[in-house]
């Protein structure tokens, strides 16, 4: 099976290095730069990726662009603070090119402050990330974004991606604030219980207690993010 990984960069160069050369087993990995100012480009470039530029469209739109520029039908979609694990890696290189299967589900670890979060929901974090661009595309949405699958059964693939997610509470606040900004919701009612069904399913109900006061401090933060979400007016 002949793989393109694609993935979407705007001032990456944080983790890119590790990112791409976790990919580097694939026939392609094409960068899809949003005029980064920084070093992504020059990095991506030296570690042998290929690098096509353009204006940001919304995460669906985006990563659909870059789906379309790669060379390949099968592409894996990687964003630009996860990595392949050497043994996601090697499960990807042992499969064959299906007529069966038009996509797979990728199970992802979430780093937390440091802390691989196995609970709260937050594991095993499946989404599509494999597919056949002739059989599968991702919705125009701007944010959480999907693949929908048009054709074909979806596999499951058993080892993880790694997501350097949040080094610092304050990366967190900067990004869910961000996101709940693209995806509000204005709902004054939802504002007001959401917030708290959202820390007591995480942290109670989905055993987010156990993965330590980086499972507490999670919790906390994504009923924050719930209640910006539902009291923001849509733009």
């Amino acid at each position: 099976m002949k793989i393109s990984v694609v993935i979407l960069t705007y001032n990456s160069q944080k983790y890119l290095k590790a990112v791409i050369n976790s990919a580097l087993f694939a026939d392609e990995v094409l960068i899809l730069d949003s005029n980064s100012t920084d070093d992504t480009i020059q990095t991506a470039k030296s570690l042998g990726a290929r690098v096509e530029s353009g204006e940001w469209l919304g995460f669906g739109k985006m990563k659909q662009k870059a789906v379309d520029l790669a060379k390949n039908d099968w592409v894996f979609v990687l964003d630009s603070d996860e990595e392949i694990s050497p043994k996601l890696r090697d499960e990807i290189i042992s499969l064959e090119e299906s007529n069966e299967y038009s996509a797979y589900f990728v199970p992802r670890v979430n780093i937390f402050f440091g802390r691989a979060m196995r609970h709260g929901g937050l594991y095993p974090d499946e989404t599509i990330r494999l597919f056949d661009k002739k059989r599968a595309n991702f919705s125009d949405d701007s944010v959480h974004e999907r693949v929908i699958v048009s054709s074909g059964k979806i596999g499951r693939l058993k080892f993880d991606m790694i997501h350097h997610a949040y080094e610092s509470i304050e990366s967190f606040i900067s990004k869910q604030n961000r996101y709940s900004t693209l995806g509000a919701k204005p709902n004054r009612l939802k504002a007001i219980v959401n917030p708290w069904w959202t820390f007591i399913r995480m942290y109670i109900i989905k055993l987010g207690f156990l993965d330590g006061w980086q499972g507490y401090i999670t919790a906390r933060l994504y009923a924050q993010y719930t209640f910006w979400k539902y009291i923001k007016d849509k733009r």
